[in-house]
């Protein structure tokens, strides 16, 4: 591989990751505000289905979201 190749390499990665990040923070965001928005029996369970997080990690992000308004 020659240092153009790696460069590219390198710059796809940081392009990929940056664009993940922007997606996880949108999912999270969306997660949240279904959750907040619903009156629907098992959201949390509909959300673990979707995302395939954790309910714990789904309780922490929608109480760091909460402390993040207040």
């Amino acid at each position: 591989m020659d240092t153009a190749k790696l460069e590219l390499a390198a710059q796809r990665y940081r392009e990929a990751e940056t664009a993940l990040d922007a997606a996880r923070a949108d999912l999270q965001a969306e997660a949240v505000t279904f959750l907040r928005n619903t009156d629907e029996r098992g959201a949390q369970a509909t959300v673990v289905k979707v995302t395939g997080w954790t309910r714990e990690y789904i309780r922490r992000m929608v109480k760091s979201s909460e402390e993040k308004t207040a």
